[in-house]
């Protein structure tokens, strides 16, 4: 698909990465859970008051996808201590990569992923980690296909649901 744009989100964006984020988590894992744990999950996740702190937190880093002037996914990066576990100077965390449905199979998943690597080798980090729910087949197989690997596992809590996130990690050193 032609067209696509990779742009920086900035706090002036923390409504439509609101928007983005809630649909593309609805649209991922609604199917799969319970309508209280996602309904939960989707107001204190994505409240504006968590993602304005995540924009405003120099370590953390939004990416939108835009497609004729449309947001249509998101990559959110890590470094330091904001990465959700390891907390490694040397390593970056793909926190989200989330793209609408309508987009799945159109390239749009690759080009944020793309956008992590280039910013990775600029941050001259030692590796790239992630973590992915043991039930998401598409995203294990997409990291797979990109050279990720199986290191550990951690637990994720959706609402009162507690799952495993299979633990993934790309060494570029």
């Amino acid at each position: 698909m032609k067209n696509i744009d990779i742009k920086k989100a900035s706090i002036n964006d923390v409504n439509q990465l609101q928007k983005i984020a809630r649909q593309t988590f609805f649209e991922t894992f609604s199917a799969a859970n319970s309508i209280d744990n996602m309904k939960r999950y989707l107001e204190e996740g994505f409240s504006l008051e968590k993602l304005t702190s995540e924009l405003n937190n120099k370590s953390s880093e939004f990416y939108f996808a835009t497609f004729d002037n449309k947001v249509i996914g998101y990559l959110k990066l890590n470094f330091g201590q904001s990465q959700t576990e390891l907390k490694d100077d040397k390593a970056l965390e793909i926190e989200r990569i989330y793209v609408l449905k309508e987009f799945h199979g159109k390239n749009v998943g690759q080009l944020l992923y793309e956008k992590a690597m280039q910013i990775a080798k600029q941050e001259n980090a030692d590796y790239v980690w992630l973590g992915v729910w043991e039930e998401n087949p598409r995203a294990i197989t997409f990291y797979k296909k990109n050279g990720f690997v199986e290191f550990d596992k951690h637990i994720f809590h959706l609402g009162d649901d507690e799952q495993t996130d299979i633990m993934m990690k790309l060494q570029l050193k």
